[in-house]
């Protein structure tokens, strides 16, 4: 074999023996840079699992491997002490330093209670579901299967919600509705909302509060609207004649009496 050619065959011997030593990449499986902080793992983590999970990929002959991966991945990753070994020594060294396998971990605590910290993390969406690899019913072949938490989001008796917008409802009297009002909305998490109207607010109308809605999951810095509608209280009691004329020559309104297509908006 010629110098040159062996000299190549070396060095590729030795990229070779030195992927098999260093093992896998873990944070190139989660897609996260080594400075991730353990909140930017979790979320990479869940968003892959659906996204990897054998039973959404059945055409891809190496799903299994891949999820696999993945599980070994946020295992290490997720547990500080590990994370250490593994930063410092690799894949390798978690071996060395006879750190239990996915696998093992179930098999030791398959009779024992657990207690599964569940992160919700703000924006999240009603149905989501929060998986964790390795943690449910062994399968027949005895591998484990995997626990899923399905969020289901509560009603809220003043605010509705509509993706990351919020919206309620917000009744003013009819004199507030033609000079106008101030006034403040308490938010979900306690904090004012203002409210400045100097002008005439109709029944229906609505005002839109940008950035006063949830944050949105995928990323927290972008908030959606808190849409306000305002509902008119007329008075109940009947009007005297007096109060009627008076009515009358301070709005000095002609009368308008219009039927149309409410429906197709003229």
């Amino acid at each position: 074999m010629a110098p040159q050619n062996l000299g190549t065959f070396c060095l590729l011997l030795l990229y070779l023996l030195g992927a098999v030593i260093a093992g896998r990449d873990f944070y190139k499986i989660l897609g996260v840079p080594r400075s991730a902080s353990i909140k930017d793992i979790k979320k990479a983590y869940r968003k892959l699992a659906l996204q990897l999970h054998p039973d959404r990929n059945p055409d891809d002959p190496r799903a299994q491997e891949k999820f696999q991966d993945l599980g070994a991945a946020y295992e290490v990753l997720s547990d500080s002490e590990k994370r250490k070994q593994y930063d410092t020594y690799g894949e390798e060294g978690l071996k060395d330093g006879h750190q239990s396998s996915h696998g093992d971990i179930f098999s030791q605590l398959v009779n024992e209670e657990r207690t599964l910290e569940v992160e919700i993390e703000p924006g999240v969406r009603d149905g989501m579901e929060y998986p964790f690899i390795g943690e449910g019913e062994p399968h027949v072949d005895g591998e484990p299967g995997d626990l899923r938490f399905r969020i289901k989001v509560v009603k809220h008796p003043i605010f509705e919600r509509r993706g990351d917008d919020l919206y309620t409802n917000v009744t003013i009297s009819l004199v507030e509705s033609l000079v106008g009002f101030d006034m403040d909305i308490t938010h979900l998490d306690g904090h004012k909302v203002h409210i400045s109207r100097d002008k005439i607010t109709r029944p229906g109308a609505k005002l839109w509060k940008k950035g006063e809605g949830l944050p949105n999951f995928d990323n927290n810095n972008i908030k959606g609207s808190l849409i306000i509608t305002f509902d008119v209280d007329f008075p109940k009691e009947q009007l005297t004649e007096e109060a009627r004329e008076g009515i009358k020559q301070l709005l000095n309104q002609a009368s308008v009496q219009k039927v149309y297509n409410g429906l197709q908006g003229y």
